[in-house]
């Protein structure tokens, strides 16, 4: 969270401005997103980079079967996004 409010502050230092934050998705769909990832943790028991990095780690067979979900339901959300909706 502190890089997040300086790193802005950094890229001023040095180069002399601002920088742009585009985000190419309005307010209402960035809550919508946040509510879905809260969901799927709960359910999930834990967020990606818990069985991802501690999880696989400990050789947790709920980790690995876990990640696996995280990873192919990614694969198909940007297959999805890319190829089928065209965004």
């Amino acid at each position: 969270v502190v890089g997040m409010a300086t790193g802005p502050l950094v890229y001023l230092g040095t180069t002399g401005r601002m920088p742009v934050i585009d985000l190419p998705i309005s307010n209402a769909a960035i809550v919508l997103g946040g509510l879905i990832v809260g969901i799927g943790v709960s359910y999930g028991g834990g967020c990606t980079s818990g069985h991802g990095v501690c999880g696989n780690a400990r050789f947790s067979r709920r980790s690995m079967v876990a990640t696996a979900c995280f990873m192919a339901t990614a694969i198909a959300t940007v297959f999805v996004i890319r190829h089928v909706a065209g965004a």
